[in-house]
């Protein structure tokens, strides 16, 4: 027997239109790449999104085309954030910090219909249009027609003003209903282990994220707060913030592309923001121009940070030289993306000095509607007493099942359990705490670095034998990656050499900071590198040199 209750979809539209009705004037404001500050409110959202629509159908973009966005945090940003899925496209944000070559890999592979691209970003649209042309008819530029630059492009490739496209539609769009497991927005991992991959979320999962971002032991995304993402809306989508704050009717502070110490606090002042969400690198980074300057933070109350580990300073110096409380989260791109909140249970909330803060150092516990598990190397699920770690697992409604192109299901085990790549341990009250990872990768300023893809530039190099890239912990970035090489016999490496061998195949901000050259490597019984050998030698490496 089914029940009898009403059968709604669940829309990103519906976000929106709620949002339009009930919490119209709560602020949407945006700082503009030329310090000022643009301010409107869900209700002018809503009506311009529907516009875009409009201009959109009259581009030729019809439902699942893929919308691809190259751009900072903004309000023209989060139209397209809005208009591509309400329509029934797909919003595919792209991370422009990556390598063009992969850059131009991920729009092929999305075959992305046409770009919105932000004015800083004209450069690299210029450097991969011609690698594009094939999928990309339209690239529309997110400003004005004051500012529009001339742009560079393919043969066959069309040209836009995103103000004057939208100053031509009109807004008598009326958002459709459609099956809710429709897909609504792609975005792509890094690529730590090869190519990226794209996951592909859906209007059900964004919105069941989206309810379970705003309760009171995740975000509590109230009407009344002031929510500023620092984390870029191309990120895994802002952690869900921007429809986060939809839902609720919370004030949303975008940034732009100023995301230093000094712009930031100003912001966040003059805009009243009460709660702030980063990667730890951008919190070192404020609290070291707050006490540079003597500035104090007037409005905000917490801090989230995700994307790596939380230092101990970062809780401790805004507890004590703010009175703001550091909270952790995790997550990944395939789970939409927060996994994991840490909010005390009563147990810890009479945690004080340095157990407070070693507890807050957890990840934390799950997000209610979905699950998590930790098992051994034959997959046996281990016990939650804070001792035991080993492989995370999850499973929920906002988890991947496939990446995108792949055959369903087939990121999942036979119990439907999706391997996070993390080593973790949970304690007894569910917090869970990451250890190790099962993967080489680095994780700089929360960004991801494929250790493989480094190792196999290096050993291109002519007296290069052998390499190997670890991640080594660093004061500032969290983890830099440090690389090892073997010379070849009867040959001498020069490091700088080696590491001019990556100018124009990676992102700069990929480079190792240093070569170390070793007589061997240390390797198994089967021939295969043993890292983690490497990494109990080398993991405190520039720790001892600062300015590494």
């Amino acid at each position: 027997m089914l029940g009898l209750m009403q059968s709604q979809s669940l829309l990103i539209s519906g976000i929106l239109t709620r949002a339009a009705r009930h919490h119209a004037t709560a602020p949407v404001i945006s700082r503009l790449h030329d310090g000022t500050t643009h301010r409107y409110g869900w209700v002018d959202v809503e009506r311009r999104s529907r516009q875009l629509v409009r201009a959109l159908q009259s581009l030729g973009v019809t439902a699942s085309d893929r919308i691809g966005t190259l751009a900072w945090n903004g309000y023209r940003h989060l139209e397209v954030y809005y208009a591509a899925p309400g329509m029934g496209a797909i919003c595919h944000t792209i991370n422009p910090r990556l390598h063009p070559d992969d850059l131009a890999y991920i729009v092929t592979h999305a075959a992305d219909r046409i770009l919105f691209v932000d004015i800083s970003f004209v450069a690299l649209i210029e450097a991969i249009a011609e690698r594009v042309k094939e999928c990309v008819r339209d690239v529309v530029i997110l400003t004005d027609a004051a500012t529009m630059p001339a742009v560079k492009l393919a043969p066959g490739m069309r040209l836009h003003c995103y103000d004057t496209r939208l100053a031509d539609a009109d807004a008598d769009y009326a958002w459709p209903d459609f099956d809710e497991n429709t897909a609504s927005a792609l975005c792509y991992t890094s690529g730590t282990t090869g190519r990226p991959k794209g996951v592909l979320y859906s209007h059900r999962s964004t919105l069941l994220h989206a309810y379970a971002a705003c309760m009171p032991d995740v975000l509590c995304a109230r009407a009344g707060e002031r929510i500023l993402p620092v984390v870029p809306m191309f990120h895994v989508n802002a952690w869900g913030i921007p429809y986060a704050c939809a839902l609720t009717g919370a004030g949303l502070v975008l940034p732009g592309r100023h995301l230093d110490g000094a712009s930031l606090a100003g912001l966040l002042n003059e805009e009243q923001v009460t709660l702030t969400c980063g990667v730890p690198t951008i919190w070192m980074g404020l609290l070291q121009h707050l006490r540079t300057s003597g500035q104090t933070l007037t409005s905000v109350r917490r801090i989230m940070t995700g994307g790596s580990a939380t230092p101990p300073l970062l809780i401790e110096a805004f507890r004590d030289e703010q009175n703001i409380r550091v909270e952790h989260g995790w997550g990944m791109t395939e789970l939409s993306p927060v996994g994991t909140y840490n909010a005390p249970k009563e147990t810890q909330m009479g945690l004080q000095g340095a157990a407070a803060v070693r507890h807050m150092l957890k990840q934390g516990r799950i997000l209610p509607g979905i699950d998590m598990k930790i098992v051994d190397g034959d997959g046996k699920e281990l016990p939650w007493d804070g001792v035991a770690f080993g492989d995370l697992l999850v499973r929920g409604p906002w988890i991947a099942s496939a990446y995108y192109g792949e055959p369903p299901n087939s990121a999942l085990d036979a119990e439907g359990w999706f391997a996070t790549g993390d080593v973790a341990t949970i304690d007894p009250d569910g917090f869970m705490e990451i250890t190790d990872r099962s993967k080489d990768v680095i994780k700089s300023g929360g960004e991801w670095i494929s250790s493989i893809a480094l190792e196999n530039i290096a050993v291109s190099h002519p007296d290069v034998l052998e390499a190997a890239v670890i991640a080594a912990r660093h004061p500032k970035w969290d983890e830099r990656p440090l690389l090892l090489v073997v010379p070849r016999p009867g040959h001498t490496v020069d490091p700088a050499s080696v590491l001019k061998l990556y100018e124009g195949q990676i992102a700069k901000w990929w480079l190792p900071d240093e070569v170390l050259v070793v007589d061997s490597l240390p390797h198994g019984a089967t021939g295969k590198l043993q890292k983690t050998t490497l990494r109990a030698q080398f993991k405190e490496y520039y720790m001892g040199s600062a300015g590494s």
